[in-house]
C-alpha cells in the first residue's frame, strides 16, 4: 500500500510560496516597476505576471520535484501528455491582472493542488491586504491575517426565502450583465470587488452568499477557490448546476459559473431565469 501523500506539508509549502511571491508582486506593485502588455484574447499581462510565476513555479518545483505545475501563464502542455497526469499544481501568479494594473488593489496570487482531475488543495493569498485564505479537502478552511488565524464557513441565512442575497460582482463588469441571469422577484445587495479568487472567498467568509461569473476564464480561477469554498460549506457549480471539469479536456476554459454559499438556499430559484432560457 502506498504511503498517504503529505497533503499538510505541501499545503504549508503552498502557503509559503503563496506568501513569498505576493511579496515581489507587491513591491513591484507600489513602486510602479512593471510593463503592461496586451494577449491575443485581448487580456493585460504585465512584467510583474511573468516575474511572479518564474518565482512561483520554482518555489512549487523545489517544494515537490515531481509533481508538474500548470500555469496561466506558461504555454500548455498538450493535452495528449498533460491527460495522463495523475497529479499536478494548477496556478494564476496574479489573479485579477487587470485589478493590478488599475490599480485597485483586489488581486491575489492562487495556487492548487489538483488530484485525479479533483482539487485537492487551495491557496489564495490577497497581498495587498496580507490576507491568506487556504483549505485541503477533509482539511478544513482557513484564513489568516497576521498571526490570526480564523476558520471559514459561509453565512448561514436566517430567512433563505426572504432575506436580501448579498452578491459579489466585479468592479469592471456591468451590473445588467449579472441581473438578467437572476431571477428579479429576489432581493440582492451588491458587494464590488476584483479577482475572481478573492469574490470566491468573500463568499467562503460569508462577506458575501454568492457570485456568477459571465465571461472567459480558465481553470486555474477556481481550481484552489473550489476547495477553500467546499470546505467552508459552500460549493462551484456551472450556470447549468453542473460540477466543473480538471484537466479533462483540450480546452483549458471554463464555462460561466456560480460560487454558492449557504446549502439552505434554493439556488436554483435564484437564478430561475436563466435557467429557462437554458
Amino acid at each position: 500500500m502506498s504511503a498517504q501523500p503529505p497533503y499538510q506539508q505541501w499545503l504549508e509549502g503552498a502557503c509559503e510560496a503563496a506568501q513569498q511571491t505576493g511579496a515581489l508582486i507587491l513591491d513591484l506593485y507600489q513602486q510602479q516597476q512593471f510593463e503592461t502588455f496586451t494577449k491575443a484574447d485581448a487580456s493585460p499581462v504585465t512584467s510583474a505576471d511573468y516575474a511572479a510565476n518564474q518565482m512561483l513555479q520554482e518555489q512549487l518545483k523545489q517544494l515537490t520535484p515531481t509533481i508538474p505545475v500548470l500555469s496561466e501563464e506558461t504555454a500548455p502542455k498538450s493535452f495528449a501528455e498533460r491527460k495522463n497526469w495523475q497529479r499536478y499544481w494548477l496556478i494564476d501568479p496574479i489573479d485579477g491582472t487587470q485589478e493590478f494594473v488599475a490599480g485597485s488593489g483586489d488581486f491575489a496570487v492562487v495556487i492548487a493542488l489538483v488530484e485525479a482531475n479533483t482539487p485537492q488543495l487551495g491557496v489564495i493569498y490577497w497581498p495587498t491586504e496580507q490576507r491568506l485564505y487556504y483549505a485541503g479537502r477533509g482539511m478544513g478552511a482557513w484564513r489568516l491575517v497576521g498571526d490570526q488565524q480564523q476558520a471559514l464557513q459561509v453565512r448561514k441565512m436566517s430567512k433563505p426565502s426572504g432575506e436580501p442575497i448579498r452578491v459579489a460582482i466585479s468592479r469592471r463588469q456591468p451590473l445588467e450583465r449579472i441581473l438578467t441571469r437572476m431571477n428579479d422577484a429576489r432581493e440582492f445587495a451588491f458587494v464590488r470587488t476584483g479577482s475572481c479568487a478573492l469574490k470566491a472567498c468573500l463568499v467562503a467568509e460569508g462577506s458575501a452568499d454568492c457570485f456568477l461569473r459571465v465571461g472567459p476564464t480558465g481553470e486555474w480561477d477556481t481550481a484552489a477557490a473550489e476547495v477553500i469554498v467546499g470546505e467552508a460549506g459552500g460549493q462551484i457549480l456551472s450556470e447549468q448546476f453542473v460540477p466543473l471539469t480538471y484537466n479533462e479536456k483540450a480546452d483549458l476554459g471554463n464555462p460561466n459559473f456560480l460560487v454558492l454559499g449557504d446549502p439552505a438556499v434554493a439556488w436554483q430559484s435564484v437564478f430561475i431565469e436563466h435557467q429557462q432560457r437554458a
